[in-house]
């Protein structure tokens, strides 16, 4: 029912917003500020847990508190003491992090500690209304003139010169471009007789003998008709001597046989009695 123009917003970082709730903590943080303050009228407008301003939940260690805003409200300016908040010598302690010096600190340390970083104070009687008032009018539009709706007939354009200029033009230069590069991959080519008349008859004569031995040796890898040797292919019995038939036949192409073949993969092979030891005797 009585106005409150002035207003401070307090930080306590020892309490709790239940713990604030209840009238006895309450009432002892009000008498603090009113001792500092000395109001006639001073009542608590708001009391706002600091977690509902961003703030963090804190760690189970040594009984932490989240903190707590609380609002009040006088009816005379703010003392000397709250004042001493804006002081440019505290900014700047609180700039960088480090508490500001409150002489009426000492009034509030036996039992709320209050962060003087974060107080706001607030002087309604200084804000100027921003509210400008609405003034309507008749609804009725300024005569702007009689209505001239432009002509039905359009003037003829010649499109020429724009065709010059977005498709002839690139086309020319495309063109002469094209030229320019099939001159020079088609008639600057050096071709083989002048790389050969530029490189020395040694080198020409050894490129030559490697690649005629080259063809020499795929032609005879293409055409082996040499039976294989009895000692690298089991085609006989080891134990009767007796001759087996080959396993393939004179068109099968024996370049892609490996020289060995294991033993496991020969249907036609004997197998040998090993020599038992003189321990089992």
């Amino acid at each position: 029912d009585f106005p409150l123009p002035y207003q401070a917003e307090f930080f306590i970082r020892n309490m709790n917003v239940e713990e604030m709730l209840a009238s006895e903590v309450l009432g002892d943080f009000l008498g603090a500020v009113k001792n500092v303050w000395q109001p006639e009228r001073l009542n608590a407008i708001n009391i706002t847990s600091a977690l509902d301003r961003g703030g963090r939940v804190p760690l189970p260690i040594n009984d932490m508190k989240e903190g707590v805003y609380v609002m009040v409200g006088a009816d005379v300016p703010f003392s000397s003491c709250l004042r001493e908040v804006e002081n440019p010598q505290n900014q700047l302690r609180c700039s960088q992090e480090m508490e500001p010096v409150i002489t009426c600190d000492k009034k509030f340390r036996t039992q709320f500690h209050i962060d003087w970083c974060k107080i706001s104070l607030v002087d309604n009687t200084k804000q100027v209304s921003t509210f400008q008032e609405v003034i309507r009018g008749e609804g009725i539009l300024p005569d702007g003139g009689e209505y001239k709706p432009p002509s039905d007939t359009l003037k003829s354009r010649d499109y020429y010169s724009d065709f010059l200029i977005t498709l002839a033009v690139p086309s020319a230069i495309a063109l002469v471009l094209f030229l320019i590069l099939a001159y020079i991959m088609c008639c600057r080519r050096e071709g083989v007789e002048k790389r050969n008349m530029q490189t020395p008859d040694i080198q020409l004569v050894h490129h030559s003998a490697i690649q005629k031995s080259t063809k020499e040796l795929r032609d005879m890898s293409k055409n082996r008709e040499i039976a294989w040797p009895l000692s690298t292919l089991p085609v006989f019995n080891p134990v009767t001597g007796e001759i087996v038939p080959p396993l393939h036949t004179d068109s099968y192409d024996n370049t892609s046989m490996p020289l060995m073949q294991t033993q496991q993969n020969l249907p036609h092979q004997t197998q040998i009695p090993q020599q038992q030891s003189a321990g089992q005797y």
